[in-house]
């Protein structure tokens, strides 16, 4: 019983915050911060008062897994808050892997995008420069290459976080 309602819990959040990401352009705080705070109860009432450490570290992980991510300036904060959300349910290792998934096929549909707006070889171009520049200066923004003021197509990066932690909470089950 336990698994289903998890399942649902968790493919009701990634679904809910996929459609807002890919119609309004963001994940807003009522569903991040529900969605949190929802799992860390859930986690008591099915695995017992100890389970709120875990949960509270997963959340904790998952703010931290993505946050240089925002910080850089390639992130939204919705996105870094939605992976603590899934760490609130699925604890610390399990939104670790659940971060590797993301990025996999966050890369994946990223090159999608790109190529599907003319944009890929302009998006290696950048890529390119990016190392160059924070391999001799270190890493910092960089102008015209940051959400605020790229001109490349955006992807919703929601889909993929959700994706990520379903996969995550599939491979953990098994």
């Amino acid at each position: 019983m336990s698994a289903a309602l998890e399942w649902t819990a968790l493919g009701g959040l990634a679904g809910v915050a996929a459609i807002w990401d890919v119609k309004q352009g963001r994940v807003p705080n009522t569903v991040t911060f529900a969605a949190a705070a929802a799992g860390a109860v859930t986690s008591m009432i099915l695995h017992g008062p100890g389970a709120l450490p875990s949960s509270l570290l997963g959340c904790l992980v998952g703010l931290v897994l993505f946050l240089p991510l925002f910080a850089m300036g390639g992130m939204g904060a919705g996105d870094v808050k939605l992976l603590a959300a899934f760490g609130a349910w699925l604890g610390p290792i399990t939104v670790l892997w659940a971060a590797i998934y993301a990025s996999l096929v966050g890369g994946v549909m990223a090159l999608v995008v790109a190529a599907l707006h003319g944009y890929l070889a302009d998006a290696f171009r950048n890529l390119a420069v990016v190392a160059l520049i924070w391999r001799g200066g270190g890493q910092a923004p960089l102008a015209g290459l940051t959400l605020a003021d790229s001109r490349g197509p955006r992807l919703a990066y929601a889909v993929p976080i959700g994706i990520g932690a379903l996969l995550a909470f599939w491979f953990a089950q098994s």
